[in-house]
């Protein structure tokens, strides 16, 4: 799995940050942002919870390309 933040999309809402911690953070200009280290989701079960509860869907992931 490969976790993408569409910055372009991103309102700042900070569901993703609120719901998986372990894998979103914010910005300093309050985006939405993947964690260094974390784009393949760490194992977080919360992922999918934070992908749902972004309001403007500005969350992708996609398999990685090797599968």
């Amino acid at each position: 799995m490969q976790i993408e933040v569409d910055t372009d999309r991103c309102v700042g809402a900070g569901m993703c940050a609120l719901t998986a911690p372990g894998v979103f953070t914010q910005t300093d200009e309050g985006y939405g942002a993947v964690l260094p280290g974390r784009a393949d989701g760490a194992g977080d079960p919360l992922v999918h919870d934070a992908v749902r509860a972004c309001p403007v869907r500005a969350i992708a992931l996609d398999a990685p390309a090797d599968r």
